[in-house]
């Protein structure tokens, strides 16, 4: 069994924007971002179903409300399209700061339209599905039936669309009126997979067709025979994680150690295998056990696929660091409720380092900040720190260290 976990994040609008996280219950093979049907919500019954089946299957799925509904903070009659774009943004930075960047996209109806507006902006994204999605963000204008003329007489209007009464602004209109669609989906940097059920009735499947025709390869159509607008079916539902699933394994999975070659294969414990990526001239995939990293170097040497070296290093002290300190709090039963440890590494003259025994040329430094939050005392903190300086990475830097290579070519 997965996990599904509320979060919340800001806006474009800076409004609290709710969202919902499906995990699967292992590694994720990928992090894709869904975007709901106009006026629908992250938990309307069919952003559900796909977003748990695609959990079930391996992918962890963020579905958010955009400003203004569901549980998000906002007026919704603040909104446009735009707005919607921006948030789409938003979510994706999330995903990448807190857990990892979405490879895949997803949008339902006038979300499908969002996402490929938005795809340019998230590059990472090398997967984009569109379900239901009109051909031009203009589209949606169809429903407001005789109140447009309202709306463009008055400037706003109240709006009945399924049964819920929303505040429609001229604003809206000039924003949908004016987007580059087409143009987008010309430029779209990614395979897109277009599902359209030929019998929709709110968005005709000629809209799939226009979409289509405007991408460039890898692109793909899929009929989703029978099924209405909405998805109300729960087989047609899972019918398009299914596809989905399929056709993003091609394109946007990380790469997985079980999948790899013989040669390959994940190393036994306490090994850790680093070889050569095709990411980069200089990107390297990291196998340790079951968990694969990249590494790389920054620009204009590398291509900044992963962190550098150094950042890795770096990485596993801090890790090191936070995991002694914590369990030295729970043994000692101290209040202590977080802890972050910020390092940063650089090569300083000899003659600057107070502590060194080099007495000339540069040697390396690392600084180390530790912030512990908790109902500590003075001489708790003095503790945890003196403990920090003890956990197992802190004490192989400082201790000799004997290196042996081997050539194990053939």
């Amino acid at each position: 069994m997965g996990s599904t976990t509320k979060l919340t994040f800001d806006g474009s609008r800076g409004h609290r924007l709710a969202a919902v996280l499906d995990m699967p219950a292992g590694r994720p093979r990928a992090f894709a971002l869904f975007a709901h049907c106009f006026t629908c919500s992250k938990d309307v019954p069919a952003s559900a179903r796909i977003a748990r089946s695609l959990a079930e299957s391996g992918i962890a799925v963020l579905r958010f409300d955009f400003t203004g509904l569901g549980h998000s903070e906002g007026e919704f009659g603040n909104t446009d399209f735009t707005s919607n774009v921006e948030d789409l943004v938003h979510a994706a930075d999330h995903l990448r700061e807190h857990y990892a960047a979405p490879t895949i996209l997803l949008g339902h109806s006038l979300g499908g339209a969002a996402v490929l507006a938005a795809t340019h902006r998230i590059p990472e994204a090398r997967a984009v599905a569109t379900v239901a999605a009109p051909a031009d963000p203009s589209h949606v204008a169809r429903l407001f039936g005789s109140s447009r003329a309202e709306i463009e007489r008055a400037g706003e209007a109240d709006v009945t669309l399924a049964g819920r009464t929303f505040r429609i602004r001229s604003e809206f209109l000039t924003d949908i009126e004016t987007q580059p669609q087409t143009e987008r989906v010309a430029c779209l940097d990614a395979a897109l997979l277009v599902l359209h059920s030929p019998t929709d009735t709110l968005v005709s499947v000629d809209n799939a067709r226009q979409i289509f025709d405007s991408a460039r390869h890898p692109r793909s159509f899929v009929a989703l025979d029978g099924a209405d607008h909405l998805l109300t079916r729960p087989a047609d539902a899972a019918y398009v994680a299914t596809v989905i699933t399929a056709w993003a394994s091609r394109y946007a999975f990380e790469p997985d150690v079980t999948d790899a070659p013989s040669s390959q294969e994940a190393p036994g414990e306490g090994v850790v295998r680093v070889g050569e990526s095709e990411s980069g001239h200089f990107a390297q995939r990291i196998a340790i056990g079951r968990h694969v990293l990249a590494a790389d170097e920054p620009p204009p040497t590398g291509d900044d696929t992963g962190p550098s070296p150094y950042d890795l290093l770096l990485a596993g002290l801090g890790a090191c660091t936070s995991m002694t300190v914590r369990m030295y709090a729970d043994r000692k039963e101290l209040p202590l409720e977080n802890v972050t440890v910020s390092l940063r590494h650089s090569r300083i003259h000899a003659e600057d380092c107070a502590n060194c025994e080099t007495e000339r040329g540069k040697v390396d430094r690392i600084e180390r900040m530790i912030r512990l939050d908790g109902d500590l005392d003075e001489q708790q903190r003095q503790k945890l720190i003196e403990i920090a300086n003890k956990c197992p990475v802190h004490r192989t830097l400082h201790s000799e260290i004997a290196i042996d290579t081997t050539d194990v070519t053939g």
